[in-house]
This record gives C-alpha cells, structure tokens and sequence, in this order.
C-alpha cells in the first residue's frame, strides 16, 4: 500500500479527491504509534460494542476514536499557526490546493 498524496505544505493527505488533515508533525515516532494505536483499539472496540448490540460501549469508543484523533492532530483545533483557514474533508478541486491537484505531480496516487 502506497502513501496518499500530501498537500505541499503537509497540511493534508488526499484521498479519493478529498483533503484529510494530516498527522502533527511534530509528534515523535514513539508518541505518533502510541496513539494510532490508541486508535486503532477504540475503532475495534465501536466494532465490537455495535457487535454486542451495547449502544454505551459504542459511545465510550467512539469518544476514544476522537480522543486519539483529535491528539494525532486529525480533528480539533488545526496544528498549524499561520492563520490558515481548515479545508479538512473537501473536495481538493474546490480549495486553493486545486492547482496543485491538477499537476501530474499533485495527481500521483
């Protein structure tokens, strides 16, 4: 499995034409797989409270889904301090990234 498009200024990923705010990068190797991990547990977890028909256990990983989220810097307040505005999940075409999108180099997923 390849790495999806970022955005030159690593702000996002693109996937299926849609921006996704990037990882922080300023998380270190270790604290960055500690909370994918972290993640990945809480995604299990809704999989098996939905399973289990425990509509409380849903919630309670769902929370963590969020919790580990937000930390990798995926949801909440954006990691960046420029004043740039968030185009998490929209379309790249119709953010100031559609430029870049439209090159062979920007396009290469």
């Amino acid at each position: 499995m390849t790495d999806p498009p970022r955005t030159p200024d690593g702000r996002y990923i693109v996937v299926d034409g849609v921006l996704w705010r990037a990882t922080r990068p300023d998380l270190s190797d270790a604290e960055r797989e500690r909370l994918v991990h972290d993640l990945m547990d809480a995604r299990r977890a809704v999989g098996a409270g939905k399973r289990a028909g425990d509509d409380a256990a849903v919630a309670a990983a769902r929370k963590a889904v969020d919790a580990a989220k937000v930390a990798l810097g995926e949801r909440g307040p954006v990691w960046w301090n420029d004043g740039a505005p968030d185009y998490n999940r929209r379309k790249v075409g119709n953010t100031p990234y559609a430029g870049w999108w439209a090159t062979p180099s920007g396009r290469s997923e």
